[in-house]
């Protein structure tokens, strides 16, 4: 679908990549990876025709379409919600204005044995066939379905869109870009303004999609639920993985040792090569060697070694002293603004050393109780604050705190206590401020560099209570594997109100859902909240598909009726119960492929192994088998998911 070849690009003297050439083919689902900075969002750019390359060419197929949502863009305020969206479909209402104006000419003309009159008939014939299989009859049902799914209500349809925050604008235009069903999608951070279920919506949306996706996201649940290929930019090259971004990682680190490895290797050359240089440099019975020697070094190709994965290093919190048995009580809590209850009767309580996650919809109250714990705002009912407690809360403006005129180093410096001062450089590169970043000034910082450098700040401040509004947003995956590490070893008690399911996961024990003006306790991890969920959903729609309790007590239901509902519960739930098993022996059948595969390649990896071409067959044979039964995994998964 879209050719690249020989991609170049330069900002200045250093080239940003160089000598780029891969191919996106038609159902490819492709994450972009490479730490901030390696060219992603101007790889996205390049491919949407928005930026040129310094050399090298992009060439589309003839009719592809191209869809482009980038991080940041200028959106209207002109419009209702509906409105904006509908504005995706065009190409349908053009269609209906030449629909209609040959109906009418139809109607209009009496030549009804002319030649051009029956040109017209097959015209029209033709235009309105092509309009019903565009959806043009129904696009206001897939209107509703698109935006509803990202999270906006039904009564928000007719809402002008500048009453709407930048986070939920930006879901109306990826909402037009979804509607206009683009053969190749190219997403720059879609999840940034989106909640879990919103984003589980997008997940599904994307799996079912005809066409290809490239996509930009710091969301690891995310890019693995979605794609099956990762294309990482390092050291100004690309490097083309056919897997999903978790063994991405595994391969990721086996090419790294593999350099070292080379480096090393190059590197002892090197000295070797010098020291005959210099040793015989002045002997002319060795003057022949040593110029060979000498052209030999020259010709030396230095092997580059990808950046350092700093997600190793392990931070901690700085020790505090230990709180009261019960951080947060609250009973009875309401807020409200005016007429709009933001939520009633919030009675919770968290322990010390709780790790709890607050979730829900953009604007269902989550950063509003976080304020009320921080007694920034008023509110009515019982909050207490329990004994000897630190809070250290991180909000997306906590970042317009920091001192502009000190360096990204000293503002560190100022609150590293110990031993962890010797680590600063370490801990500035975990969070992208390697190198000359760290002597940059907070003044000239983005808005994500700000946030990331007050994120490391109140990671060594001294505090027993961590609250953490949507902390991820501007962090990648190496540092939010640092954060999420640093907050599991912590000892004291921590809020999280984020999207992020993969950060969540193996951090929280317990979620409050907010919703509706209410908050529910759910115990156990965020995987454990999702799946309760969609049985709650299920059942929801089974109770909304039924008769009302009162509608059975005035008109019961004949008995076979109900039966045959009972029953057809029942094999549904043998079926469930029979596609499950089906998943569960593919997965065994693909987990003991992989581990033949595995064993293979150590094979292939000695020196006896990589001459055996025997061993390569074998290898290719057992990668088609996996690629048949991963096959097959997705099609009774998918099957599996529709029935439930």
């Amino acid at each position: 679908m879209i050719s690249i070849e020989g991609l170049k690009v330069e900002f200045g003297v250093t080239p940003l990549f160089q000598d780029v050439s891969f191919v996106i083919n038609k159902k490819d689902r492709i994450a972009l990876v490479g730490k901030n900075g390696a060219g992603k969002s101007t790889m996205l750019k390049i491919l949407a025709g928005l930026q040129r390359p310094t050399e090298g060419t992009v060439a589309v197929q003839r009719g592809i379409t191209i869809g482009y949502l980038p991080q940041v863009m200028v959106l209207s305020d002109t419009r209702t919600v509906m409105a904006e969206a509908e504005m995706a479909f065009e190409h349908i209402f053009e269609m209906q204005d030449r629909l209609a104006r040959m109906n009418q000419e139809l109607a209009d003309r009496t030549d009804y044995d002319s030649e051009s009159y029956h040109e017209l008939i097959d015209r029209f014939t033709h235009e309105n066939e092509r309009f019903l299989m565009m959806g043009g009859a129904n696009y206001k049902a897939e209107i509703e379905r698109t935006l509803v799914g990202l999270g906006f209500d039904r009564k928000d349809f007719d809402r002008p869109t500048s009453e709407f925050s930048g986070g939920w604008r930006m879901r109306i235009e990826l909402a037009k870009l979804l509607l206009r069903r683009p053969d190749v999608l190219l997403l720059d951070e879609p999840t940034n303004h989106l909640d879990i279920e919103s984003i589980q919506w997008l997940e599904n949306f994307l799996r079912v999609s005809p066409g290809a996706v490239v996509l930009v996201s710091h969301d690891r649940a995310f890019i693995n639920n979605v794609t099956n290929r990762t294309i990482e930019i390092s050291c100004g090259r690309i490097y083309d993985y056919k897997v999903s971004y978790d063994e991405f990682v595994v391969l990721r680190k086996e090419r790294r040792e593999q350099q070292l490895r080379a480096y090393e290797n190059q590197q002892k050359e090197i000295k070797d090569t010098e020291d005959f240089i210099e040793r015989f440099r002045y002997k002319a019975t060795k003057a022949v060697q040593v110029q060979s020697r000498i052209k030999q070094l020259e010709k030396i190709v230095p092997i580059e070694v990808d950046e350092e994965d700093t997600s190793s290093l392990h931070l901690k919190f700085a020790p505090a002293t230990r709180s009261g048995n019960y951080p947060v009580i609250c009973e009875g809590v309401r807020k409200a603004y005016g007429d709009h209850v933001v939520f009633h009767d919030v009675t919770l309580t968290i322990s010390r050393g709780e790790k709890v996650a607050f979730v829900g919809k953009n604007g269902e109250g989550k950063s509003t109780l976080v304020k009320c714990i921080m007694d920034q705002i008023p509110y009515d009912g019982k909050l207490v604050i329990g004994h000897n407690v630190q809070i250290g809360y991180f909000a997306q403006n906590q970042a317009q705190l920091l001192d502009g005129e000190l360096t990204v180093f000293d503002t560190i410096d100022r609150v590293a206590k110990g031993d962890i001062r010797l680590k600063i450089r370490d801990i500035l590169g975990a969070f992208m401020f390697g190198g000359e970043a760290s002597d940059k000034k907070v003044k000239v910082l983005s808005g994500g560099e700000r946030s990331r450098l007050a994120m490391i700040k109140l990671l060594l401040e001294p505090v027993n209570f961590l609250i953490l509004d949507e902390p991820t947003n501007h962090l990648d995956m190496r540092s939010k594997d640092v954060l999420k590490e640093a907050i599991r070893e912590f000892d004291g008690t921590v809020i999280v109100v984020s999207h992020d399911r993969e950060f969540l996961d193996g951090l929280v024990t317990k979620v409050y859902e907010f919703g509706g003006g209410v908050v529910k306790e759910h115990i156990g991890g965020i995987y454990d909240f999702l799946q309760k969920k969609q049985m709650e959903n299920l059942n929801e729609l089974q109770l909304s598909q039924s008769p009302t309790s009162e509608a059975r007590k005035a008109a019961p239901e004949p008995v076979s009726e109900s039966k045959l509902s009972y029953e057809a519960q029942k094999e549904q739930a043998r079926k469930a119960r029979k596609l499950e098993k089906q998943v569960a022996e593919c997965e065994e059948r693909i987990s003991k492929l992989e581990q033949q595969i595995q064993e293979l390649e150590n094979k292939m990896a000695t020196p006896e192994g990589a001459s055996d071409m025997q061993l390569y067959e074998q290898h290719r044979q057992l990668k088609q088998q996996v690629a048949s039964e991963e096959e097959e995994w997705e099609r009774l998964s998918l099957e599996l998911e529709e029935l439930k």
